[in-house]
């Protein structure tokens, strides 16, 4: 819950930022007959459901100092909100607040994430591709409560409520009649003044997630769809203006400087910069980088664009005066920094008991020890997604052996899909080292995804793997783990479309045909065409399976002491 404190004057403000980088120089003084409004907004983005303490440090941290878990963000906003008080301080959250968790939210639908946002006093979230995981359905009912239609209720005493927080979704439309799956845009006010907030994923959303989930919907242009609400904002007398937007960039790595903006690119770096010039602040993520960066609109003016890295790890702290008579944000008054959630504060007892009320119910699952592996197996999807890696093929051999009873020959799968490696002195649950309990499991497939097996040509499975380059894709390079016997040969110096050598694709040594017919092994997230690989889309005989956790598990269970599978493709 937030604490109600003393208002801070424009100045104390500012004087209270000590320490953090201002974008663009020193404030300017507003008209005499003005009040200037302070405004604290603290964001964060890509919270995925990690309730409890056991990240490892950021990569973007070269104090490699523990952060993260929610009882420590909400600790880390109350003392951040003390700064200015809780009247003019709001929290807001750029998408992923849900999807693609972590065992103890994800298991049970993430009603646990959005209790703990609940509890953490967020303001307002846009929705993001993983908050479609389960469909339009689900994120109605995850915003608006009810018990879950399979599951029923985790608590029958206590129904779930939904999110106190509104999910918006600018972009989304339901094919139906036009209208939108969700509002648009939000206003608060602070000091008496209306801000804004507009809320979108991005337009290839339905390429991230099950195609057949979000088959009622359609995703409109990102830019577009701002410059519109804008206006709509505008015409209402709201000049103060926050993007909450699902869609990110990154900067230089080798910068090690969570604060910077050295080399900023990627798709939002392009996007934002055509916002309309109504728009004051950017907030964005999806990339799961960090950045504080200042871009100019169309108007020449200075506008800030933020990410707060990924896990609740981070919090971008904020400050901007507002114009009492003009309603709008003075830019020149901009001052950002991201703050490492570090767990030096004392927890949050009110996330404790969020946390202590879900592990009760999970306990008797969670630390089932379900395999064993003998060396740590890397490479999920928080690192680079767009190369082989052997947890993506072991995953990829998990598949082909649980395809069996379709014939598969080979199996895929996406390394954006593999949410966690396997780590031999990872304990969590108590078990011994190299063991590998239920819960870890959950945490390599989350999304209940089915398996399924089908005919594709040698043609065709050329064409699904020259879709692991993609120009026109967020994500450029997105990388398919392959299973065991098939190999073949990447050559990035070829233009699209001719990346794969074509002669040294093999199964088992034997040269494969391009007209042969093969059983392939995949999950129907990408037999549907997700992350844009729609070449899979072209298979036929298609034949279900089970749910990628459960062949998983049994996978684990037959296979004892795994290893790394060692590289099968050349070149990527």
């Amino acid at each position: 819950m937030r604490k109600m404190t003393t208002l801070f004057a424009a100045g104390a403000a500012a004087a209270l930022a000590g320490g953090l980088v201002s974008t663009t120089g020193a404030t300017a003084a507003t008209e005499s007959t003005a009040r200037a409004i302070p405004v604290q907004l603290l964001s964060f983005n890509d919270y995925h459901g990690h309730l409890e303490a056991t990240d490892p440090p950021l990569a973007s941290d070269p104090t490699k100092t523990p952060a993260g878990g929610v009882e420590y963000l909400s600790a880390k906003l109350t003392e951040l909100r003390t700064k200015v008080g809780d009247k003019n301080s709001l929290t807001v959250a750029a998408g992923d607040t849900i999807g693609g968790s972590t065992f103890l939210s994800g298991m049970f639908h993430d009603e646990p994430s959005v209790e703990s946002l609940n509890t953490l006093g967020l303001d307002v979230t846009s929705v993001g591709n993983h908050e479609f995981d389960e469909g339009t359905a689900e994120l109605l009912r995850i915003q608006k409560g009810g018990c879950h239609p399979v599951d029923g209720c985790y608590f029958p005493d206590q129904p779930y409520a939904g999110a106190k927080y509104p999910y918006l979704a600018a972009n989304v439309f339901k094919k139906s009649d036009n209208k939108p799956l969700l509002p648009g845009f939000t206003i608060r006010k602070v000091g008496g003044v209306p801000i804004g907030f507009i809320g979108l994923t991005l337009r290839e959303t339905p390429t991230l997630v099950d195609p057949a989930g979000v088959a009622s919907v359609r995703f409109a242009d990102e830019i577009k769809t701002v410059n519109q609400q804008a206006g709509a904002l505008d015409r209402r007398g709201v000049k103060a203006i926050v993007v909450l937007i699902h869609q990110g960039g990154t900067q230089d790595p080798a910068t090690s400087n969570y604060d910077g903006c050295v080399g900023f690119n990627g798709p939002i770096a392009e996007m934002a910069p055509k916002f309309s010039s109504l728009v004051d602040v950017v907030v964005s993520g999806h990339t799961h980088q960090p950045y504080v960066c200042t871009q100019s609109d169309p108007q020449g003016r200075p506008r800030l664009i933020t990410s707060a890295a990924s896990y609740g790890q981070m919090v971008t702290e904020t400050y901007f005066n507002i114009n009492s008579n003009t309603k709008d944000v003075n830019r020149n008054s901009f001052v950002s920094h991201n703050v490492l959630v570090d767990r030096s504060n004392t927890p949050d007892p009110a996330q404790t008991a969020v946390i202590d009320k879900w592990k009760t119910l999970a306990g008797p699952i969670a630390g089932k020890v379900v395999g064993t592996i003998a060396e740590d197996i890397t490479g999920d999807s928080s690192g680079n997604r767009g190369i082989e890696t052997p947890m993506a093929d072991l995953v990829a051999d998990s598949i082909l052996w649980g395809t069996q009873s379709g014939n598969s020959q080979i199996a895929f799968m996406n390394v954006g899909g593999v949410r966690a490696s396997f780590l031999t002195n990872q304990i969590s649950n108590g078990e011994q080292p190299g063991q590998i309990t239920y819960t870890e499991a959950y945490n390599v497939a989350p999304f209940g995804n089915l398996l399924v097996t089908l005919d594709m040509t040698g043609q065709q499975i050329k064409d699904a793997l020259e879709q692991q380059y993609d120009p026109t894709r967020g994500r450029q390079y997105l990388a398919l783990g392959v299973s065991e016997g098939f190999n073949y040969t990447w050559d990035d110096t070829q233009p699209q479309g001719s990346k794969v050598v074509a002669s040294s694709m093999t199964l088992n040594g034997t040269p494969m045909s391009l007209t042969s017919t093969y059983r392939v092994g995949t999950l129907n997230f990408l037999a549907n065409g997700g992350d844009a690989f729609t070449a899979f889309t072209g298979g036929t005989n298609l034949l279900g399976g089970k749910e990628d956790l459960q062949n998983l598990v049994d996978y684990l269970g037959a296979h004892p002491n795994l290893t790394p599978p060692p590289d099968r493709v050349a070149g990527l």
